[in-house]
């Protein structure tokens, strides 16, 4: 089982979230607090044209655990979660979308379940609380790259995850958009990384718009999906890579074993 009193950083990407990101951080922050005395609560800020960057100076000067990165331009969304995992600092990253569509408090849900052999431990919705138009898309998009990339996981587009920071030196992120989130369970998968499911609940959108799932962005989202089909699926060059860095890591554990021995 995952220790007691673990370390872990909570991070939002956040991109005209003024009306959700302040409470989400302070239930995050009060979340944490109940479970570790080693955390952090970071967002990065990404573009916002609201009072997004307002708010986070404020929650920045009251708690001394929460940090911010504001960016004039917009990095995109895939670009603001590789920000924010490369800035993660503790051992277990949870992340979820700024909009707070989903409860932080259910992280609780998740830890349990990142048990010793456990290394993603991945959110799926209980039910889709999201206009019908969005939840027709979600379902058809969800069938298509499930199929498509051979996931094995029952919700792939539910972005209420928790990961060991360590699954990052076995992959490089480089999808610009949403579709990082298929890059991100494809190459974990293709790692060996193991899996586990908690059931969360799904809220509906109090604030802002959906960047995503909508028939205007899906005509500039399927080419990515096709790009990186053919990168992940056809090609697979992460392969390679992946298997250099785990054969470094199991090396470098080797060795660090040995060196512990000759100083006993």
């Amino acid at each position: 089982m995952i220790k007691e009193r673990p370390s872990i950083s909570a991070f939002f990407p956040a991109y005209n979230d003024g009306g959700t990101i302040g409470s989400l951080v302070v239930t995050t922050l009060q979340t944490l607090a109940e479970l570790t005395d080693d955390y952090e609560v970071l967002v990065v800020e990404n573009g916002s044209t609201d009072y997004t960057v307002s708010v986070l100076e404020e929650l920045a000067e009251k708690y001394d655990h929460f940090r911010y990165l504001a960016h004039r331009q917009a990095l995109g969304y895939g670009g603001a979660l590789r920000v924010g995992f490369r800035e993660c600092r503790k051992d277990l990253i949870f992340y979820t979308d700024g909009d707070a569509q989903y409860d932080p408090r259910e992280l609780k849900l998740l830890l349990p379940a990142m048990a010793d052999d456990i290394d993603v431990v991945n959110g799926w919705k209980i039910e889709r609380h999201d206009p019908l138009h969005r939840v027709i898309i979600g379902r058809m998009y969800h069938h298509f790259v499930k199929l498509i990339f051979g996931f094995k996981l029952r919700d792939v587009d539910c972005d209420f995850r928790l990961m060991r920071r360590e699954v990052f030196d076995l992959i490089d992120l480089e999808s610009p958009d949403g579709t990082i989130c298929l890059e991100l369970v494809k190459k974990l998968q293709d790692a060996g990384c193991r899996f586990a499911e908690v059931p969360v609940h799904h809220y509906h959108r109090t604030y802002g718009k959906s960047q995503f799932f909508n028939f205007r962005r899906l005509s500039r989202v399927l080419p990515h999906v096709a790009w990186l089909w053919w990168k992940l699926v056809v090609r697979r060059e992460h392969m390679g890579r992946i298997k250099t860095r785990r054969r470094a890591i199991e090396t470098q554990r080797q060795t660090d074993k040995e060196t512990r021995s000759i100083v006993r």
